[in-house]
């Protein structure tokens, strides 16, 4: 930013015992007038040069998309921002481990009295990275091996892979992920897959080995992905003891489907929102594409959230889902809906809702589930940005529903056997955030409209849920 100068701020002696000669005999010391300082916060600057230093494979191309909006700037403030916009952008990418900005007074012949330049120096990330984890959710926990090759071709193109083995289900998995240059957000991906799971509540063993094909886009602010799976399917019994309905599912089908996506989220976290509305939508249709599956099969969530006084936030929630086989064959027990559980409606085991035989639960064509929620700051929290800060209070009431449908007696039937017998319970509990990562929820149940057959807990359910940035 140009050549700094440094004087003392008190004049200097002429005479003393400290220098041992006479003020008409001292040198006289010849100070350089202070640079004068400008301010260029509200003057106007031209973006002349943006250089990236660090690249390696990286293409150009690639970066120009970018760091385009910096040359727009017009002046030192707006220079800051919209470099720190591109920097986020290129960390974004997932090519890079590390980005800084260092904005100088541009040099050179063709230099103006206001230009400056912007560099980016970036640490492209090792062409080949690994990571182990481990999973908590849905009653199961897991150890997560990867391995991953970004930016393989050179324009934030990843290759993964992937095993997981879990308490319940062992998997692994082969991804290509390429986004569009210049809308991240926009990107295809391929996926290959093995996944083999073990579902208690249904005595069901069930092995999957397919191939999917998705596309991500946003629209407006939405966020949408189309999706083609082609995928083989092997159930079996988990145990000896598995009712005839499970036996008769048993074997081998294969399943072509296309689905799309619709996704509005205004939530300002994903973990435990204070504020925002969250709606999802799923459509998908299977048959006509192939395989010997024929349906077709519509869910949506809705969530909205509302701070309240006193730090606390209401949150309500409802979901549901149909299904409806298309041609005489009836719907496989892979395909149906499950309800119950601390994710969905808690104070039930885990999908003990609904149809069953011998003790084996079915799943259904149509559920419904609703919730409210409060959470509130601990009664000991010592105060603002400490540690309780992580810990919420939770007290809720949720109430849900699952049955099968006979397509033959009319909507209004439908809707009347979704209406009857409701479960549903109340309760409360505490609930810890780490971070934007994950939350872990302990509740105390009390479950209501419980019938004969149904599971239920014994009082206490423990809950997580897990999110990877």
């Amino acid at each position: 930013m140009g050549t700094v100068h440094a004087r003392s701020l008190d004049p200097l002696p002429m005479s003393g015992p400290d220098f041992g000669v006479h003020g008409d005999d001292a040198e006289l010391v010849e100070v350089e007038p202070e640079a004068k300082q400008e301010v260029l916060e509200n003057k106007d600057v031209v973006v002349q040069r943006v250089h990236i230093d660090g690249l390696g494979r990286t293409k150009d191309d690639l970066l120009g998309y970018e760091i385009a909006e910096v040359f727009t700037a017009t002046n030192l403030i707006d220079v800051m921002k919209k470099s720190h916009e591109a920097r986020e952008k290129l960390l974004r990418l997932g090519i890079f481990r590390q980005v800084e900005v260092v904005i100088d007074t541009s040099d050179g012949e063709d230099a103006l009295s206001n230009g400056v330049d912007v560099t980016f120096e970036v640490a492209e990330l090792r062409r080949l990275t690994g990571s182990y984890n481990t999973m908590v959710g849905n009653n199961e926990g897991s150890m997560v091996l990867g391995l991953k090759l970004p930016n393989v071709l050179g324009r934030a193109e990843k290759l993964t892979f992937q095993f997981s083995y879990g308490t319940k289900e062992t998997s692994y998995g082969l991804s290509f992920f390429k986004p569009q240059p210049g809308h991240f957000d926009r990107n295809i991906s391929i996926n290959m897959y093995k996944v083999s799971g073990q579902f208690p509540w249904s005595s069901l063993r069930e092995t999957d080995r397919g191939v999917s094909t998705e596309i991500n886009f946003p629209i407006w602010k939405t966020n949408h992905t189309l999706k083609w799976e082609g995928v083989w399917r092997e159930l079996g019994c988990l145990a000896r003891t598995a009712s005839f309905a499970v036996r008769e599912e048993s074997g081998h089908s294969l399943k072509s489907s296309i689905s799309h996506a619709m996704v509005i989220d205004t939530r300002n976290s994903a973990i435990l929102p204070r504020r925002g509305a969250l709606l999802k939508m799923n459509q998908e249709l299977a048959g006509y594409t192939g395989g010997d599956a024929s349906f077709l099969k519509e869910d949506f969530e809705i969530q909205l959230n509302k701070r309240l006084f006193w730090d606390s936030v209401l949150s309500t929630s409802l979901w549901g889902g149909l299904l409806v086989p298309i041609g005489d064959q009836p719907s496989c027990i892979a395909d149906r809906f499950y309800l119950g559980g601390p994710t969905s409606v808690r104070g039930f085991s885990m999908y003990s809702i609904g149809p069953q035989s011998e003790g084996d639960y079915l799943g259904g064509e149509a559920y419904w589930a609703g919730g409210m929620h409060l959470y509130t700051p601990l009664p000991f929290r010592p105060g603002r940005g400490g540690f309780g800060d992580l810990f919420r209070t939770h007290f809720f009431l949720n109430a849900g529903n699952l049955c099968n449908l006979n397509y033959g007696e009319g909507p209004r039937a439908h809707l009347q056997k979704l209406a009857e017998c409701i479960r549903w319970s109340y309760g409360a509990g505490i609930v810890l955030r780490l971070g934007n990562i994950a939350r872990l929820e302990l509740n105390y149940c009390i479950p209501m409209g419980v019938q004969s057959g149904d599971r239920i807990c014994d009082g206490v359910q423990f809950g997580a849920g897990i999110r990877f940035l």
